[in-house]
């Protein structure tokens, strides 16, 4: 293979180490798999951002003009279930101000259905099917690809190598050879052609590399983050002193969204039935949705936050307010409490100061991963996004602007000659593979398939002086 046209000049290649053409390797190769995957993350995050920072999760805000209290929650879902007679109440959500609607979540029919209904006459406004708005499509996206637990581990897979990527680019667009920081902090927008977009790309992917590496890093993915991380960061169900359900936390989430705070998914619910817990709703008082909100009120609860009746006979009442669901702004406020639908009694409390180290970490880098945190946080993480897609279309007029002629060939940099282990890229590929064991395999191919292919053809090698 003709190499000549995709490598540098001698005198330039003179200058470099073979440690510079085994990163740009690696930074070439991973490109060609991260790229369509950062590019469709970059424009759902961007869509998802939009209604977590600026709408609703399940479309836009619904106005009401406060006419008096408002009506009793039995009365807002019983408006609900006239409409909706086959429907069975699965969650209210109380309403973020004065001036917004309450909705009731129902199952009907096979579809989960959010309905948006006046908390102060309980006329029913508008009804929107949960798992088909605009932002439960772009979450699906966003996290599967819409193929399951395959594009799953496509995006653990990307997530890992995009690690590589920002290493790798830090280690290319460091100042050597005479070139200074003021290069890479400032873009020289006075050159035309591929100096333009090669300083554009340089300055771009290194004032949000260290931001994308932080939101690359939640243990959110399938395998590292639900199977090895989360079971031993989740609230231990010990912690109360109640019975325990067969049921999760995870399935408190109905249709279209992920509510349940991280550090809760995989914990157990507590069960009713027993004499456990402290206090709650007053002797002789029905256990319901009315006396569980007049509850949730009298421990604080204010604003939006979700209530959740009995799964089962065993099931319990929940209330639960967090950044997960799009009810706070402020992650240390998390707080989900449990009622015995038999006792009133509260079988647990649980707030954000009751969650392990990793917990703690997932709740508030989730909630600025989401833009939940203000509209400054959702504004930075527009721009984050844009510059992601940015430095994907970048990379790739890069490369177009640089691949060889005639036939066609991918232009990858050539390898270098000399054997000498390169110990920082090592590191990097080893800490990579731990956080990822995913991308970990896809390196280890990688490389096993490099070094055949090297070996067969001597043309993919260059020699250094």
């Amino acid at each position: 293979m003709n190499t000549t046209k995709q490598q540098p000049t001698t005198a330039v290649t003179a200058k470099l180490s073979p440690a510079y053409f085994r990163a740009w390797r690696w930074h070439f190769y991973s490109g060609l798999f991260v790229v369509p995957f950062l590019l469709i993350l970059a424009i759902t995050g961007t869509v998802m951002v939009y209604y977590t920072g600026f709408q609703d999760r399940l479309g836009h805000n619904i106005q009401v003009t406060g006419q008096g209290p408002t009506l009793p929650v039995s009365a807002q879902t019983n408006a609900v279930l006239q409409q909706y007679p086959k429907a069975t109440v699965a969650e209210y959500v109380n309403p973020k101000a004065s001036d917004l609607s309450a909705w009731v979540i129902v199952a009907n029919e096979g579809a989960t259905l959010a309905v948006a209904v006046n908390p102060y006459t309980a006329q029913v406004i508008e009804t929107v099917d949960k798992e088909n708005t605009v932002y439960a499509w772009a979450a699906k996206i966003h996290r599967k690809l819409l193929l399951g637990d395959f594009g799953d581990r496509l995006v653990e897979i990307a997530s890992g190598l995009a690690v590589v990527q920002l290493v790798t680019g830090f280690y290319l667009f460091w100042p050597r050879n005479g070139s200074r920081w003021s290069e890479i902090l400032a873009p020289d927008v006075s050159t035309k052609g591929r100096k333009l977009w090669k300083t554009l790309h340089t300055s771009v992917g290194f004032y949000i590399s260290l931001i994308l590496i932080f939101f690359l890093g939640h243990a959110w993915t399938g395998i590292w983050g639900a199977k090895i991380v989360q079971p031993w960061g989740s609230f231990p169900a010990e912690k109360y002193d109640a019975p325990k359900s067969h049921l999760n936390h995870a399935s408190l989430n109905t249709a279209g969204l992920r509510e349940v705070p991280w550090g809760l998914e995989q914990t157990p619910l507590p069960a009713s039935g027993g004499s456990s817990g402290k206090a709650g709703i007053a002797s002789g008082t029905a256990v319901n949705l009315d006396s569980v909100l007049a509850l949730a009120k009298s421990l604080g609860f204010d604003g939006q936050f979700h209530l959740t009746p009995p799964q089962d006979d065993a099931g319990v009442y929940s209330i639960s307010a967090d950044t997960m669901s799009g009810d706070l702004k402020v992650p240390t406020h998390d707080r989900t409490v449990h009622i015995d639908r038999y006792t009133g009694n509260i079988l647990a409390d649980i707030g954000y100061a009751d969650y392990s180290l990793m917990a703690k970490a997932m709740a508030v880098g989730i909630a600025l991963h989401q833009g939940d945190i203000g509209v400054w946080n959702a504004l930075l993480n527009i721009v984050l996004t844009t510059s992601i897609a940015f430095l994907c279309v970048s990379g790739i007029v890069l490369w177009w602007k640089r691949r060889p002629s005639g036939a066609v060939r991918l232009g990858a940099p050539a390898k270098p000659m000399e054997a000498k282990l390169w110990k920082g890229g090592v590191l990097v590929m080893a800490l990579t593979g731990l956080a990822f064991p995913l991308a970990g395999i896809a390196m280890a191919v990688a490389v096993l398939v490099d070094t055949v292919l090297t070996a067969l053809v001597p043309g993919l090698r260059a020699k250094f002086n």
